[in-house]
């Protein structure tokens, strides 16, 4: 059975206080680990840079999902742009699926490539949980791991244009009414 939604960037501030308002309902469930003040600067950096923060609606505007990415890496004092790193993805429970996590990536991966500046690498930190692991391995390759007083933390690394295509070679599955569940 399809589902009913779409994804909108938060150009704009109503969307913009969806997004923040969407992941602090849902902060327990983030399971980030840090300190809350350092979550809610991953948070909501997307809005606070002027980046990419994009929510994904169900048929009757309730957020379902949300993610959000900057451009740059602290290490180089965000001058280096050609580089995404994503900050937060969270899908609500009842909606977590296969299928709504691709089309997520591929209406992110497409709008990057609409951007006027170009995308190089995409970079992201998760928990390390073997679900997450076997998800993320098919995206990336595991550059980095750290020990946190919260729990250890991966750092995944892919080319842009390696992303896009894995996450294209799906389009035509996704929109056949294909479904599976994770």
């Amino acid at each position: 059975m399809p589902m009913d939604h779409y994804f909108a960037v938060c150009a704009f501030e109503a969307y913009q206080e969806r997004y923040l308002d969407f992941l602090l309902e849902h902060y327990a469930e983030l399971n980030l680990p840090y300190d809350f003040h350092v979550a809610l600067s991953f948070i909501g950096s997307p809005i606070l840079l002027g980046a990419e923060a994009i929510v994904c609606f169900d048929g009757e505007d309730e957020p379902i999902a949300a993610l959000g990415c900057i451009h740059g890496t602290g290490e180089n004092d965000y001058r280096d742009a050609e580089i995404v790193q994503v900050q937060t993805v969270f899908i609500a429970e009842r909606y977590r699926n296969t299928r709504l996590f691709l089309q997520g990536l591929q209406f992110l991966t497409q709008h990057l490539v609409q951007k006027e500046r170009p995308v190089s690498e995409i970079r992201f930190w998760i928990p390390a949980q073997a679900k997450l692991q076997r998800l993320c391995a098919k995206l990336g390759q595991r550059t980095a791991s750290v020990d946190t007083h919260r729990g250890t933390l991966e750092e995944y690394r892919t080319d842009f244009s390696s992303l896009y295509r894995y996450a294209m070679r799906f389009r035509h599955e996704l929109y056949d009414g294909d479904s599976d569940r994770s």
